[in-house]
């Protein structure tokens, strides 16, 4: 829900029309929370949440549809690749990076370990811990999940000058950040939880 200072007739988000965002006047001051939405004239077609959902699933769908010829399903390809990449190397860091349920990503890794892509090896520092391991087939299937994406993701920036993408990843990490400090913050959208 947003600030209740969003919701006064002072906001520029609670006029008739949206405010788009190359409009220079729609910008918060740092620390704010911004108004660019209203309940009044909230649409769809400039929902931020929703062209990113739309987005992601139209992508996820085609990066999918071209792994699933290497006999990967999305939930077999995500942890094959952060694996991969050494994003991480025990259930817990997997889960915790892939945001997932340790139970859920548990029987993946059986069906991945049942394919012959992956193994859990006892670490020798620590016994009680399980590490993971790509098998030889495992990181030959991998290789080809950032081809899949390098190609996926070209194809959808057709038309993008580089700094129009450089400055399209930088608005995603500041989202991101916003996001993660509001979550943090228990939702409360404080002037303080979420900065520009």
């Amino acid at each position: 829900m947003p600030p209740l200072s969003c919701l006064d007739n002072g906001c520029p988000g609670n006029q008739d029309e949206p405010m788009l965002p190359d409009d220079p006047s729609s910008g918060a001051p740092d620390g704010a929370p911004a108004c660019f939405y209203s309940a009044q004239s909230y649409s769809s077609d400039n929902s931020m949440g929703f062209l990113m959902k739309r987005l992601m699933l139209a992508m996820t769908g085609e990066v999918d549809r071209r792994l699933a010829e290497q006999g990967l399903t999305h939930a077999q390809w995500t942890p094959l690749f952060m694996l991969f990449k050494g994003r991480a190397s025990t259930l817990a860091e997997l889960a915790r990076e892939l945001q997932l349920d340790p139970g859920a990503l548990t029987r993946t890794l059986d069906r991945l370990e049942a394919k012959g892509l992956c193994r859990r090896v006892r670490s020798t520092a620590d016994r009680r811990v399980s590490l993971l391991e790509l098998t030889d087939a495992g990181r030959q299937a991998a290789e080809q999940v950032p081809v899949v994406l390098s190609q996926v993701q070209n194809a959808y920036l057709s038309g993008f000058t580089e700094d129009e993408w450089l400055q399209m990843l930088g608005m995603l990490r500041r989202l991101l950040a916003n996001a993660e400090r509001f979550k943090a913050s228990g939702g409360s959208g404080g002037p303080d939880a979420v900065t520009v």
